[in-house]
């Protein structure tokens, strides 16, 4: 051989090394990036919380000897005010500590004074006045551009009385009021003397359009418990919670105007802790409950047994303090709780029972309040000054529990995984749990090999040792092909035509289950016998699928034919009632019967292919010794050839499992897409891959559900990375026992 064309072969050779080299690690960087991008995504989830002061106006704001009695602070966390127990507003602008407004609340009854003001709602303010009056008043921000300051941003600040309720003659303890959207009013006191009563006002319009006025007053009974030590009444005044000093809770509805009717009344706490603050959660379903211990519970009612009845009930435990909780409030944007004691204030999320924020400036928080959309928090210290921070806070409904663990929801009666990423309001807990995703993935992909691996495997059997190569020539091709076809055609001939076929004739497709099995042992035992017969020996030397062929039509007309007859006779007609009514089981048109049909013929092709190629692979000297000690064609196959061909036929079993677990397009349409928790091969799931299809379209950029969705991505590499990793060690060992083949 010439140098010239040596150094040529060698100079090709290391361009191929190279090219072969860069291509793979350029392989191995793509793949860990996509990791990288997914993870950086999903990582966020977990990261804590964090404020940032963004203003402190130092005391003499306010004048020394008025006393402040609430806060609050703009959407913009531009502009806080303050209202004091003279009656006056003040707008303050944070950046520099002016004053930019006064508003009196009454100015034409000056001499009056307020005694205490609660909050509820979008900036309500319900003002209690030492004359027994109450009235509400809502702060409104309002942005405009002024032309004339070359369109800069201005706030407007107004306010606007959303109702009046007179005094009562009685001293009173306490005294809470709503006014809701359709202006019923509602007001609650607590006299110095125990009582407690309810005042209603509504005005409704008869069919004649005049306006009918209905009003009632009614003392409420107590039914003995103990002193009341806290109120309060949910934003549209239909439901009222109180607590007493000896550890109880009381439940009245009062929806029916004019009439209380008592829901509840449990001991809350064995021990007869006081309890000294209540608050609604957002959505008005949650009771939030402070005790003198300085415990944070919620509570919601739930029912207990078959009369339907719901009984308050303790779900979740938030963060304690070391001192008695003197006031409860929550957010107006989620499930979040804010909790003040003496050692400060502390932001918990309901649901995933997370510790949030905490804040304990010098001196302590007198007053306090969160923004409307969360991100803010403003308070008045014990010094006087006034403080605000900027919140960010963006995904406290996430924890490893609410991901993978079980779940007390609003409105279940017990803990549950449950993926429900919307509802028809804001109001709702976000529900996104991974879990029954990731048993749909588990659950599709179980049903798919159990129906695939067996024809693949026995497929390639057949196809390398019986059947002759002009036949073997012509069945692998046609089954490599299968894998050419898309995804979306079998999801939609399964979808569309598979289903309502198996769901129209469901007896038949059992007793074919049956009659199929039983039939080809039958005419296995007849064969052996045939057999010897000599033109017979022709057809058992690679066309043995020519007898196969009609005995499987033969079983399927069989169990056609009698299937509707079948179900007539032993289910009345009606097979999917009588699994509903005996067994409680649904059959969902979209199930897994279909899911293991088309999805095991998408992943038949990849199984067949690797296991046919291991199987021919294997040494014809292993195969010719083994016949030459007189073994038979099937126990050298099943003594010599599949041991020796176990490590291509687990590698190929392995890859079609991941081929399977991440299938999207077949099961985002064969199946019902409901994630449920059910082995029950009638019901449908929704695995991790369809989930996303289906959600990441409508997930907002970078909030919870799309991080979810991006960490549902991770689940899914982790999974097959897994599954080929174990697949690989095992194939090693596999290939050491029985040899390189």
């Amino acid at each position: 051989m010439k140098p010239v064309y040596l150094k040529k072969v060698k100079r090709n050779d290391r361009l191929a090394s190279w090219a072969i080299s860069i291509g793979g690690l350029a392989i191995i960087f793509c793949v860990i990036f996509i990791l990288v991008l997914i993870v950086e995504v999903s990582l966020p989830l977990f990261m804590s919380p964090t404020a940032r002061q963004i203003a402190r106006v130092e005391s003499g704001f306010v004048s020394s000897n008025v006393q402040v009695l609430a806060v609050g602070m703009d959407d913009y966390l531009e502009t806080a005010y303050t209202i004091d127990a003279g009656g006056t507003i003040r707008f303050i602008n944070l950046a520099d500590g002016r004053e930019l407004e006064q508003i009196r609340l009454r100015p034409a009854e000056a001499d009056k004074r307020l005694l205490a003001v609660e909050n509820f709602g979008r900036l309500n303010h319900v003002l209690h006045w030492d004359d027994g009056s109450l009235s509400v008043e809502q702060v409104k921000f309002s942005p405009f551009y002024d032309a004339a300051d070359n369109n800069r941003r201005s706030i407007r600040h107004t306010l606007e009385s959303r109702g009046e309720f007179p005094a009562v003659p009685q001293q009173v303890e306490q005294s809470l009021a709503r006014v809701n959207d359709e202006g019923r009013q509602t007001r609650v006191d607590l006299f110095a003397d125990g009582r407690l009563e309810v005042q209603q006002r509504e005005v409704t319009e008869n069919f004649l359009g005049e306006e009918e006025v209905t009003e009632s007053s009614e003392i409420l009974e107590l039914n003995g418990a103990g002193q009341l030590s806290a109120l309060v009444l949910n934003d549209s005044g239909t439901q009222l919670y109180a607590g007493t000093a000896t550890g109880e809770l009381l439940h009245w509805s009062l929806e029916e105007s004019g009439e209380a009717n008592l829901v509840d009344h449990l001991q809350a706490f064995a021990d007869q802790r006081r309890i000294t603050a209540l608050s609604m959660v957002f959505g008005d379903v949650s009771l939030a409950v402070g005790d003198e211990r300085g415990q944070v519970s919620t509570w919601f009612g739930v029912r207990g047994d078959s009369s339907g009845k719901r009984t308050l009930t303790r779900i979740h435990q938030l963060t304690g303090h070391a001192a008695p909780v003197d006031k409860l409030s929550h957010s107006l944007r989620d499930k979040t709780v804010l909790s003040r004691s003496g050692d400060g204030l502390h932001l918990d999320y309901m649901t995933s029972e997370r510790f949030l924020l905490g804040f304990n400036p010098p001196g302590g928080i007198s007053r306090y309040a969160l923004t409307a959309r969360g991100d803010g928090l403003v308070a008045l210290g014990e010094n006087g000054d006034l403080l605000s921070w900027r919140l960010f806070i963006p995904h406290p409904e996430i924890s490893l529990k609410t991901l993978f663990g079980k779940v007390w929801y609003e409105g279940y009666d017990q803990p549950e995984y449950v993926w429900q990423s919307s509802a028809a309001s804001d109001d709702y807990e976000p529900k996104l749990s991974l879990t029954p995703l990731i048993f749909g993935s588990l659950k599709g992909t179980f049903y798919a090999m159990l129906f695939a691996v067996p024809l693949a495997i026995f497929g390639a059997i057949y196809t390398s040792q019986f059947a002759r190569p002009k036949l073997r020539g012509m069945i692998k091709p046609a089954i490599e092909i299968m894998a050419a076809v898309p995804t979306v055609i079998i999801g939609f001939l399964a979808a569309l035509w598979l289903a309502p076929l198996i769901e129209s004739s469901l007896g038949s497709v059992f007793l074919s289950l049956v009659l199929l099995p039983a039939a080809l042992m039958l005419c296995i035992l007849l064969w052996q016998a045939a057999r010897k017969l000599e033109p017979l020996k022709q057809v058992e030397r690679g066309y043995e699928f020519l007898a196969v062929i009609p005995i499987i039509i033969g079983a399927v007309a069989l169990a056609s034919t009698l299937g509707p007859g079948l179900e007539q006779w032993l289910f009345a007609g009606d097979l999917k009632q009588w699994l509903f009514s005996e067994l409680g089981t649904r059959y969902d048109p979209r199930n897994c019967i279909i899911i293991a049909f088309a999805m095991g013929f998408a992943v038949i092709p990849i199984i067949f292919t690797i296991a046919e190629d291991s199987l021919s692979n294997v040494p014809n000297s292993l195969k010719a010794a083994s016949l030459a000690l007189g073994a038979s064609r099937w126990q050298t196959v099943w003594r010599v050839i599949l041991p020796s061909a176990s490590p291509g036929i687990f590698a190929g079993t392995m890859i079609g499992f991941g081929r399977a677990v991440g299938e999207t397009m077949i099961v985002l349409m064969a199946t019902g897409n409901t994630a449920i928790m059910d082995l029950s091969i009638f019901n449908g799931m929704r695995p991790l891959s369809a989930n996303i299809a289906v959600e990441i379209p409508e997930a907002p950029v970078d909030g919870s559900l799309y991080r979810v969705l991006f960490l549902s991505a991770v689940i899914l590499f982790i999974l097959t990375f897994i599954v080929n990793t174990v697949a690989e060690i095992v194939r090693q060992r596999l290939r050491a026992k029985y040899g390189r083949f």
